[in-house]
């Protein structure tokens, strides 16, 4: 998994721009609201709920929205969500692109624009994702510890894999477990070195697919295009774009 380090800060790109950054955090409300209604409104007794206002306050979400997000999911009106998976690739390169919507027919209809304006193409359920695993992924600065404790911690607690990326502009340790013992695992790590940055449940590329030149710029234009929809809560692809492409590119 060499480079995925990298790949991942590229496809986690906030705060390009204040609006971006309003957009996480609607984007991070909503989760809040479909995971209080599809189970109960105590992050303490609902697993989906505790990491949806987890990652909400390790991106600074104020509490006020986060109560106002859970109170939201117990009001007769409602929106009623619907969680769809899209896939499509572009230059090779699988995404796989996870909505939340309340309007079915919206959401469909501006993927398949994106992809189509941008030089993607979509294809059906599962023609991308047997090149990902499903996997739980923690995300500690790194400061949290150094690589040897964060490796002793992760595999003590039951980790599938460990990565690390201290330097200055590093992702910091990123700890991958299997899609079941992601709270475990979890709760383990808190013990010793305190609340996450970030856990959640992602898609992980088994490999990438090295993209250069125009190629990388055409799928980051449509990576970025996907990720700044409405409905779209989030996106991951297999990509490799080079330290030098992506300076290019301005990333």
């Amino acid at each position: 998994m060499a480079g995925h380090s990298k790949f991942k800060n590229i496809m986690h790109r906030k705060g390009r721009a204040d609006a971006v950054r309003s957009k996480l955090f609607s984007k991070l409300s909503r989760e809040i609201t479909v995971a209080a209604k599809a189970g109960l409104p105590d992050p303490n007794m609902n697993p989906r709920l505790r990491l949806a206002v987890a990652n909400a306050k390790a991106e600074s979400v104020p509490r006020d929205v986060i109560e106002r997000a859970i109170k939201k999911s117990q009001m007769g009106d409602a929106a009623d969500y619907t969680e769809i998976r899209y896939e499509g690739v572009a230059a090779g390169v699988g995404i796989i692109v996870e909505v939340l919507t309340d309007n079915k027919n919206r959401a469909a209809a501006n993927v398949r624009t994106i992809f189509g304006k941008l030089g993607g193409n979509m294809g059906a359920t599962g023609s991308v994702t047997f090149n990902f695993d499903r996997m739980g992924q923690i995300e500690y600065p790194a400061k949290a510890a150094s690589e040897d404790a964060m490796m002793e911690a992760a595999i003590e607690a039951g980790a599938a894999d460990v990565e690390a990326d201290l330097g200055e502009d590093g992702s910091g340790h990123t700890v991958f477990t299997a899609f079941e013992d992601l709270n475990e695992v979890a709760q383990a790590l808190e013990k010793q070195f305190g609340e996450a940055a970030s856990t959640k449940i992602v898609w992980r590329p088994k490999s990438l697919v090295p993209v250069t030149g125009d190629q990388a710029g055409t799928v980051m234009k449509l990576l970025d295009a996907l990720e700044d929809d409405d409905d779209v809560q989030n996106v991951y692809s297999n990509v490799d774009i080079s330290e030098e492409d992506m300076a290019k590119l301005g990333g």
